[in-house]
């Protein structure tokens, strides 16, 4: 009976060794917590290609849109942990959404690894371009000169956009009333027409109009600039010194997931987003590659957790 149980143990042991030599050696299931097309949609999309040349199994991707992504995400933490499910998601969901909701069905650093950042995507504070400043400094001079009679706009309450301005105005003493809209693209619209004066977007959605002259641009939201617009002085030092604010997406496993799988994961990612083909790709989306260890990984989402709840807390903004 000794011998049978052993030899039983033995045999589910080699079924269940994710971590060997040949991982992967089946198909990879990426979930995304937001419908198809999507920013966080075409990164696993893009993201899955390069996986699945490099290491010879389809990554593809499952779709699970739904609540804020919490459903993407109650899937991805209820799927097996042995390399085969795989978690995109970006800031909303992994940072924001611990202080926005009084309750989640996840945690995201106890029911998740983290295996790679991907992007970062940085967001310009616009305003129609005869708003009468011509800097950051001259733009807080007005509002504060101006309190409760401005607005903003944001693609809704919660979204990355409606906190990074309620950052702004906490740092910078700003009172400017918040305007929700029904997504990004309704909010800049009601920019362009004049019903808001200011809003935080992505360079994609605004460059467009910057270039004919409608919107004009006072500063970026990271720290570290933009690349693709290197010229826009950051908040940091064009008047909001340690302003730092943008969304960004990264890659992460199911807790549990052997280290060896993780480690492969990673080389395989690093390896795809030093690709200039693939940074040209990200880049046309607005998007930065940021490359990291799953240590680095960690600390980045860990950082962000703090930082957006420490604003929405500031903000009073929550969620049921």
């Amino acid at each position: 009976m000794k011998r049978v149980l052993a030899a039983l143990l033995c045999m589910g042991a080699l079924l269940n060794a994710p971590a060997r030599a040949d991982y992967p050696d089946r198909g990879v299931k990426i979930i995304v917590p937001f419908p198809a097309g999507q920013t966080t949609d075409v990164l696993a999309r893009t993201i899955g290609q390069q996986l699945t040349e490099t290491l010879g199994q389809a990554f593809f991707v499952d779709n699970r849109g739904g609540a804020g992504g919490i459903i993407g995400m109650e899937g991805a933490k209820r799927s097996e942990a042995d390399g085969y499910t795989l978690l995109m998601a970006s800031s909303g969901p992994l940072a924001i959404n611990p202080g926005l909701y009084a309750k989640l069905p996840y945690d995201t650093l106890k029911d998740f690894t983290p295996v790679a950042m991907v992007v970062v995507v940085p967001q310009f504070l616009v305003t129609r371009a005869d708003f009468p400043a011509n800097n950051l400094k001259e733009l807080i001079d007005y509002v504060k000169k101006h309190p409760g009679q401005l607005n903003y706009g944001s693609g809704g309450t919660g979204l990355t956009n409606h906190l990074t301005m309620e950052m702004f105005k906490r740092q910078a003493g700003l009172n400017i009333m918040h305007v929700p809209y029904r997504g990004a693209a309704a909010a800049l619209t009601g920019l362009m027409s004049g019903d808001v004066t200011m809003m935080f977007e992505s360079g994609p959605a605004i460059m467009p109009h910057v270039q004919k002259g409608a919107l004009k641009v006072f500063a970026v939201g990271s720290r570290n600039g933009s690349k693709a617009l290197p010229d826009i002085p950051t908040m940091d030092r064009a008047g909001v010194p340690g302003f730092d604010a943008q969304t960004w997406a990264a890659l992460l496993v199911p807790s549990g997931t052997p280290a060896p799988v993780i480690d492969k994961l990673n080389k395989a990612m690093q390896l795809a987003l030093k690709k200039p083909a693939v940074q040209e790709q990200l880049a046309a989306l607005g998007a930065e590659v940021l490359l990291s260890t799953p240590d680095e990984t960690t600390t980045y989402i860990k950082d962000e957790i703090v930082r957006w709840g420490d604003t929405i807390k500031t903000a009073n903004v929550k969620l049921d």
